[in-house]
């Protein structure tokens, strides 16, 4: 069982959310806790008062609302009675067991979800703290959740607060539902990967037919700051009707966008290392590569190449999107060496990266080979050698750094104890 934490600051949102999927026949209220009428009885007007007669308690907490999903295994068929029951103890386990909350079966996926929605304020006003709540509380409700229902364990995924890997189905127009499938997309996508800019949340989101579009610069939304999501065929041609962001339940419209490029720009910068060691070893292993080698040969370390063309196929751009640490970068972002003009350099030159040509296969360096077995690979002389020194220069003086902290806080302790 994988749980997904969000907290918002509009409960019709939030709500409507699930209602609409009720309408469009792929969800279903399988339960309603401290409402004073069961989940068939309950009408819209039943679940918003509920909620905005606690809220209303207290003006201070901004985000109110708890939205939660519970996702399950492909394999595990699981009843109404037992999804029900999941859910309660979920959220008694977590500490919102005295807390008014519905719970919704959504059929929108191929794997089995429920959607909770509750509030974080009491009936004393006081708010409940969502700090690390997905961290400590969550995490441990899920594992003796799993053990209680037998239920799939979902060792060695990240639970909360990030979704798991992408895997959201391609959207055809005319297949799906628009907007349904937009926000599917989304969903997974937005704060999950680390994205600068909107090109670079693009180079993501084109993978699935779907583009966010400011316009031209003439046109009235890119004027006004507005921003629409858009259906793309086989070809990258917008098709259909575009969605306005401020449509989407969660809102993700340019400011919103603008907030999470500011954040991510400092997040994913300890990344950038293993990116520019993956490409690298690439041309190691490689020297005279072609464009479609390295894109092969980065795809096995879940490194996608997007490349940017102009309508005579020439490139003039790339982005690398890295789905191991849900990072994003623009080539020139990385260095100057990798961007769009000096990658196509290096593919075609041959002396680019030229190598000893009797380095055997066995004995290259890999991103996951440790200081000592590359130190014993690499003569002093060698280039594989002097690249290799460049790459691994910040690795070792953060562990040196790090060595350094660890000794002085040693000494400081030993010292309080002989006082």
């Amino acid at each position: 069982m994988v749980a997904i934490i969000k907290t918002s600051a509009s409960l019709r949102n939030v709500l409507n959310y699930n209602e609409n999927k009720l309408k469009q026949n792929v969800a279903k209220l399988i339960y309603a806790h401290g409402f004073g009428k069961d989940a068939e009885n309950l009408g819209f007007s039943d679940k918003l008062r509920t909620f905005e007669k606690l809220n209303a308690l207290n003006e201070r907490t901004r985000l109110k609302t708890v939205h939660i999903s519970l996702n399950f295994d492909l394999s595990e068929k699981l009843t109404q009675e037992t999804l029900s029951k999941i859910a309660e103890t979920y959220m008694q386990k977590i500490g919102f067991g005295s807390q008014p909350f519905l719970v919704y079966e959504h059929y929108d996926a191929a794997h089995p979800h429920l959607h909770l929605v509750s509030t974080t304020i009491q009936r004393d006003g006081r708010h409940i703290n969502m700090r690390n709540i997905g961290r400590n509380q969550s995490e441990q409700a899920r594992k003796e959740i799993e053990k209680e229902f037998m239920l799939k364990q979902a060792q060695g995924q990240k639970q909360i607060y990030e979704l798991k890997p992408v895997n959201a189905q391609k959207i055809q127009y005319g297949k799906s539902e628009t907007k349904r499938a937009i926000t599917n997309v989304l969903d997974r996508i937005l704060t999950v990967y680390k994205y600068g800019s909107l090109p670079e949340l693009n180079a993501i989101l084109k993978g699935y037919n779907i583009v966010a579009d400011r316009g031209s610069e003439n046109s009235r939304t890119y004027k006004a700051g507005g921003l629409v999501y858009r259906v793309l065929d086989e070809k990258g041609q917008k098709i259909g009707a575009p969605v306005k962001a401020s449509a989407i339940y969660n809102r993700p419209t340019l400011k919103f966008l603008e907030g999470r490029f500011q954040q991510n720009f400092s997040e994913k910068q300890r990344h950038k290392l293993r990116l520019k060691n993956a490409i690298d070893y690439s041309f190691i292993q490689r020297p005279r590569q072609s464009l479609e080698e390295l894109m092969n040969a980065l795809s096995k370390e879940r490194i996608q190449v997007v490349l940017r063309q102009n309508e005579k196929g020439i490139i003039y751009g790339v982005t690398y999107v890295d789905h191991e640490t849900k990072c994003v970068f623009n080539g020139s972002d990385l260095g100057k060496q990798y961007s769009a003009n000096q990658l196509q350099e290096r593919l075609n030159n041959e002396t680019a990266f030229t190598q000893q040509q009797s380095l055997k296969q066995d004995n290259v360096l890999s991103p996951g080979s440790t200081i000592q077995q590359q130190e014993k690979i690499a003569s002093d002389s060698s280039p594989a050698y002097e690249l290799w020194k460049e790459l691994t220069a910040n690795e070792r003086d953060q562990t040196l750094a790090t060595e350094f902290k660890r000794e002085q806080f040693k000494k400081r302790k030993r010292k309080r104890l002989h006082q």
